[in-house]
């Protein structure tokens, strides 16, 4: 991402930043609110499309958290650090922490990035670099767990995340068979085998 914003001169750049820091949240941002903060030039409004394109205020102008956030003197610096990142995030892939002595770099960016004209490439490297001179480059914003490490399962005290087997089987009376003995008297009348094994046939062989 690389923001195309820019203001035609950044003199007062510093100090409408420093306003949003003493001053109350207005409900919309406009050029009214600009006027009233005392900046009244021209060459200020450019301020409020680049403000947007920030995070510090949505597309009707309405103060986001981020411009709340920024309020906080203790953060401020690191609030808008994150936000220049995010919003010329191309410009940190010709260096990690850019400075004015890249100043051709930057502005080779923007023409290749946006088609720019010497002149706006040169303006826009400009608010790039007003900018960067009141933030915290550095500044990083804390990275969440991961969703990964979240869903990973846990492991058994073997370390397998393989789920244990069933202890039974779906059907639990499956292949179950009979062992029946039969002790046969000792006799020699064959009629009293036939009797025996005609009674277990009507019995336990048929339903």
């Amino acid at each position: 991402m690389l923001t195309s914003r820019y203001m035609t001169s950044v003199k007062n750049l510093p100090a409408i930043m420093q306003k949003i820091i003493d001053g109350t949240a207005p409900p919309k941002f406009t050029f009214a609110h600009l006027k009233a903060i005392g900046f009244k030039s021209s060459n200020d409004q450019g301020v409020i499309p680049l403000l947007k394109d920030l995070g510090f205020l949505t597309p009707d102008g309405t103060p986001t958290a981020r411009y709340h956030d920024y309020r906080d003197k203790s953060r401020s610096r690191a609030v808008l650090g994150q936000a220049i990142r995010e919003a010329y995030e191309d410009i940190f892939h010709i260096k990690e922490n850019p400075t004015k002595s890249d100043r051709a770099a930057i502005e080779g960016r923007f023409k290749s990035a946006h088609n720019a004209s010497d002149r706006v490439a040169a303006l826009q490297a400009a608010t790039f670099l007003a900018l960067a001179d009141l933030g915290d480059l550095t500044a990083k914003a804390p990275s969440g767990r991961k969703k990964d490490e979240q869903e990973k399962p846990e492991r058994d005290s073997r370390g397998s995340t393989e789920k244990p087997a069933a202890l039974t089987p779906d059907l639990p009376f499956a292949g179950l068979r009979y062992n029946i003995e039969v002790h046969l008297p000792a006799t020699k009348d064959v009629e009293v085998y036939n009797a025996i094994f005609k009674s277990l046939k009507e019995h336990l062989l048929e339903d």
